[in-house]
């Protein structure tokens, strides 16, 4: 008899948060505190004990410490940050990924992420344009970021540059400005995002408003086809990458794979549980890590299969869902409807959504809600 759905129970993917930064972001919502030399180490004592209680052996294809900003942290206490990452078995082709900011890059962290096993940096730029640097409470410096980027080269050929795009007033010389600046700096693989305004962030205090759609759906299409133009492939709906360097860790989100989540305000997904960690750092250090965690059904799983796949530029492979879930994808949802109204498209493995839709994929995702 086969299962009522079919899982691969191994996770491949670990996920490690560091919260900390040495100056906050007027937009970012993820969880993150000051930096604080007695915190840092006192959370790390706590990471400790939750990745050592927790993981159980499993082969990891991907690990990715993201923040906050893991750069922030001293020698000694990246020393201790690897001496747990270092307890985790990995297998002989992975990606270990490590956020940073420029201003933290020089040849000691370059070294010590080598040494334990980084093999990927992912680095926020933003955006040149001094004009957006007061609304964004960030400053970058084009020169510095140029002889940061060949400094990084000289250890790592696996490098993420993360840009954004509709700021408030931005026009399209500006935009134009950021991607004639990405590409002297040739990178393997860029994400680049539309500027959201969200809760319990200063942009949202201070009232901001969102760029129009027209300037947004422009500046989104404008970027597709100018990075294609210089050799980026467009694989997920913000993520173009060369020569096959797409972000295997990301890659595992879409495929709604199983990972392990660590760290203040982390998420994971393991044997059929979507859990979220706490982001008060007092209970964290306390070791009071889980807030909160929802068990999955069937139904909900393939929603997500659906809303996580449609992301891919490629798409849902129609088999592999069938042999994973043991049912034919136009079972469950109403395919055919949308492709009727254009909203998806379909060849002979896969279901997509055209490119002429992609701006709209949340009003598309939305059909696959359960």
């Amino acid at each position: 008899m086969k299962k009522q759905y079919q899982k691969d129970n191994n996770i491949n993917s670990v996920y490690i948060h560091i919260p900390f930064c040495k100056k906050i972001c007027s937009y970012c919502d993820f969880c993150k505190i000051f930096y604080n030399e007695k915190l840092v180490n006192d959370y790390l004592e706590s990471l400790q004990y939750e990745v050592l209680n927790n993981y159980n052996g499993q082969k990891l294809k991907t690990i990715y410490i993201g923040g906050g900003t893991p750069s922030s942290l001293k020698i000694e206490q990246l020393n201790k940050l690897f001496s747990i990452t270092n307890k985790l078995n990995l297998c002989e082709k992975y990606e270990f990924t490590i956020e940073a900011n420029v201003s933290d890059i020089n040849d000691d962290f370059l070294k010590i992420c080598r040494l334990n096993g980084i093999n990927r940096l992912s680095i926020g730029v933003e955006t040149i344009n001094k004009k957006f640097y007061k609304l964004l409470n960030r400053h970058n410096d084009k020169n510095d970021i140029i002889e940061k980027i060949k400094l990084c080269k000289k250890y790592f050929c696996n490098i993420n540059i993360d840009l954004m795009y509709g700021f408030p007033d931005e026009d399209m010389d500006d935009l134009k400005k950021d991607l004639d600046f990405l590409k002297d700096l040739d990178v393997s693989h860029v994400s680049i995002y539309s500027l959201i305004i969200e809760k319990n962030t200063k942009l949202f205090i201070d009232n901001v408003e969102n760029i129009d759609e027209e300037t947004e759906y422009n500046m989104y299409y404008y970027i597709i086809d100018f990075l294609n133009s210089i050799g980026y492939s467009h694989y997920e709906i913000s993520n173009f990458c060369k020569n096959g360097k797409e972000s295997l860790h990301n890659l595992n989100y879409w495929n709604n794979n199983y990972y392990y989540g660590f760290g203040l305000g982390a998420a994971g997904y393991v044997d059929n549980v979507r859990y979220s960690n706490t982001r008060s750092i007092n209970n964290y250090i306390k070791h009071n890590y889980i807030f909160d965690k929802e068990i999955l059904d069937k139904e909900i799983i393939m929603s997500e299969e659906m809303i996580c796949g449609l992301r891919k530029i490629v798409g849902v492979s129609k088999k592999d869902f069938n042999e994973k879930f043991n049912i034919d994808i136009r079972d469950v949802f109403n395919i055919d409807d949308l492709i009727k109204k254009g909203l998806l498209e379909e060849n002979s493995n896969y279901i997509y959504i055209p490119k002429d839709k992609l701006y709209i994929q949340n009003s598309i995702l939305i059909n696959f809600i359960k």
